[in-house]
Order: C-alpha cells, then structure tokens, then sequence
C-alpha cells in the first residue's frame, strides 16, 4: 500500500500516458503536465536517468474513490467515517525498504513550474512533525522551494498546526525537526490535505483510510514516524534564517512574495528507481486534492446544522476553495440561510455560498443560475458578511489581514408561495403519453 501499487492499479486499467522524450525540469516538465491535465503521465527528467516523475495522478473525482477502493458517489460519507476512527498505525524495519542517501537536494529532479516563481519548488511534500504540546505527530501539505544544496525554503501558513508548533518551538529557542515525505499512497495525500483538529495524527487518519494497511518506518535523523514514501528529506527549521517564497496557489494567480523559514537539510534518502511525485500549482489534482477533504467536512457540518442537506460542493467556477453550492431539501423557511451560515462557519476561506433546492444539480452552474434567476431576490435572500475572515490567496481580499467579504445568495423556493408559481413546464410525447 505505497504510492507504486496505485500506479501498478492505473497501469492495469491503461490509465497512464508515458512520454518517453527526456524533459528538462527547468522548463518542459510543467508545460506536459499542463498539456495532459486531464491525463496521469510518467514522464522522463532530463539529468536525472535513475528518476521518473508522475503527476496528474488524483486528477478526478473516480481516481480518489479508485484509490481508497470506494464508489465515486460514497467518498463523501466513507472520508467522515474514516475521519472520527483513527487507527494507530504500525512500525517496519527500514531494511524491508531499501533506501539510498543522496549527496544533497541537487540530486532530486525539483520542478520549476511557472516563469516568476521564486525558484523550483517541491510540491507534493508531506511535512511530518512533533507536536510538543500532545506529543503526537502533524502530517500536512507545505509548498517547499529549492534553495541551496541543503537548504529549502517552507510555506507556513499563519494559523496553521505546522506554524502552531514552530511558534511554540521558537519561543523556546528551539528549532522544528521535520520529515518531509514525497511520494506516498494517495490515501496519505488525502489525510495530509485534511484539516484535522489540533492534536490529531493524520497518519491515523491516512491508516483509517487504508483499512489499517499503513506502514510506517522511522527517520534516522529526526526519529519521526514517515509512510513508506519514495523520496524522505529530513532536516530541522531555522528560527532565524529567512528566503524568499513566491509561487503560484490554487486560484492560479501569484501569491504575495513573502520571507519564509530556511529548512537546514541533514539527510535526503531514495527508493531504487525512485519515483517522484510532482502536483502542478492550480491544477485540476491540486484543486481536487486540497477540495475533497473540506468538500467531506462541509458536507458533515452543514448537514448536522440543517439535516435536510442533500449534497455540497466546492465549485470549479470557485477554483474548488471560494464558491460553494448547497442543495438542500427545504421544509423551513430559513434552511437555506441556515445551510449558507453554517458553510461559511465550516471553511473560513469561502466567499460565495448559494443555496438551491433538491431539483437543482449543484455541479452544473447553468442550472445554478437558473435557480438564482427564478427563486432568488436580493431584498429578503442576500446575505453579506462584511469584514470576515477570509482566504490569503483572494487576491481581491486583505491578504495581511486575512479579512474579506462574503455573500450568501438563497436561490431556494419561498414556501409562502404556490407550488405551481416554479413548476417547470413539459411536454408529453403523443406518440408514448410520457413527459
């Protein structure tokens, strides 16, 4: 259960593209990832004969259920499950995985993905750490840049349990051990991009998903506890040493150039015909893979506010993050401001939240806007929250602050009307006397 035996799944199924030309990472790697988004692709880096690179990989909903062994339409209900049942995973011996040490990060083929990015960046590092205050381990999603020949530069974000810990660690004078893990099972990347509650191993989470098939090893350098992974970087965050971090996120735009921590690198270990596993910022398997477990989450938490939630989505229109549907089955008049509430109270980064009736198809945006046009007037259904916390990334948004306004439209039908006012009219067939 690694990384490798969902490949050896997509390959079984024909489900993977092989460019066999040699592609420089500087400057070609991103233009085919782009190029075949809606594709999984193995691909050859130039200088680097022992590497391949496979991106696109959770590029769809199907191939997230595809790897936890699920239905498309149970991911939803199975991730929930899985979340409130951690399982406590087990250790193996690093021999039954053989890993070579590399001399330093200029042996790994890092990607440069777009033109002012402030270098190349890892970006499907897991960065596995020590939570000093419940002394479980933290698994979660950091873009990491290339600095140096051992050093990086790390992302971490304000508020966040990474930024939690290196705060409370730096106040001690300490540094952060880190271990950082590319290239692991799916189900790793899915508990990862989840945002779990404080103190919660994600790993457990990942082990859950898994069916209690997750195996762990411990890092020499670090003693931290790494899924079986393809590429492990061990090494401790600097309190003092700064560079400089610009990249592009998940709405496709540049975030603010900002000064992040070095990571001071001690020890770069590798499989035998190591794969590594690159995401394409703003992607299609970027956004899905940062979506889908808040998708889960959102999906749970307004359902509990309002039990007559059919179904929520995070919308493509909204880059996946800021724009959620909510389809709602109404018997209250308030249950669509409710549902819209508490959405935004459940993902903090949504700006737009629309809530529509069970005869509405969430994911298709025309029937969205056909709903907003029919059953929505601005007067008694808008809703506008001024001022609240909201998304760094907006660029429309107070990035310092994190502050931005947000709208509420309930496009659901007003029960104080006649049924027959929204009636969709048909046509019956003369020929089968069926609508």
């Amino acid at each position: 259960m690694d990384l490798r035996s969902f490949i050896y799944k997509l390959k079984k199924r024909n489900e993977i593209l092989t460019i066999s030309k040699a592609l420089s990472v500087s400057s070609e790697v991103a233009e085919y990832e782009k190029r075949y988004e809606n594709k999984t692709i193995c691909l050859k880096p130039k200088g680097f004969s022992s590497f391949k690179i496979v991106a696109n990989l959770l590029n769809s909903r199907r191939k997230f259920a595809l790897s936890l062994g699920i239905k498309e339409d149970n991911f939803h209900s199975f991730f929930n499950k899985k979340v409130s049942n951690p399982k406590p995973y087990e250790e193996v011996g690093r021999g039954e995985v053989k890993y070579t040490k590399l001399r330093n990060l200029k042996d790994l083929p890092i990607v440069t993905h777009y033109e002012n990015d402030a270098g190349p960046y890892i970006t499907s590092s897991i960065v596995i750490v020590r939570n000093p205050e419940t002394s479980t381990q933290n698994a979660s999603f950091h873009r990491i840049r290339f600095y140096r020949l051992n050093q990086l530069v790390i992302r971490l974000v304000e508020g966040r349990h990474l930024h939690t810990i290196y705060s409370l660690l730096k106040e001690k004078g300490k540094e952060t051990p880190i271990a950082i893990a590319i290239g692991v099972h799916p189900a790793v990347e899915i508990a990862a991009a989840y945002q779990a509650p404080y103190g919660v191993d994600e790993l457990e989470i990942a082990n859950s998903l898994m069916n209690g098939k997750l195996k762990v090893i411990r890092t020499p350098y670090t003693g931290l506890y790494v899924p079986i992974a393809e590429i492990i970087i061990e090494g401790r965050i600097s309190i003092q040493e700064k560079g400089e971090d610009r990249m592009v996120e998940i709405l496709g735009n540049y975030d603010l150039t900002r000064m992040q921590p070095v990571v001071y690198v001690e020890n770069v270990l590798c499989r035998e015909n190591p794969i590594y596993r690159d995401i394409l910022p703003a992607s299609k398997e970027h956004r899905l893979l940062m979506s889908l477990p808040i998708e889960a989450k959102l999906n749970k938490f307004v359902k509990d506010a309002v039990p007559s939630t059919k179904k929520v989505i995070l919308t493509d229109g909204g880059c996946n993050w800021l724009h959620a549907v909510v389809q709602i089955s109404k018997k209250l008049e308030g249950d669509g401001k409710n549902a819209i509430i508490a959405a935004f109270a459940c993902h903090p980064s949504l700006k737009l939240v629309v809530a529509v009736d069970e005869d509405i198809d969430p994911e298709d945006p025309t029937n969205v806007e056909y709903a907003i046009a029919t059953r929505f007037q601005a007067e008694k259904d808008l809703i506008i929250i001024k001022r609240a916390k909201g998304s760094s990334l907006d660029p429309s948004s107070d990035q310092e602050k994190l502050l931005t306004d947000k709208l509420g439209i309930d496009a659901t039908k007003s029960l104080s009307r006649s049924k027959e006012v929204y009636e969709k009219a048909k046509i019956v067939s003369r020929r089968t006397g069926k609508k």
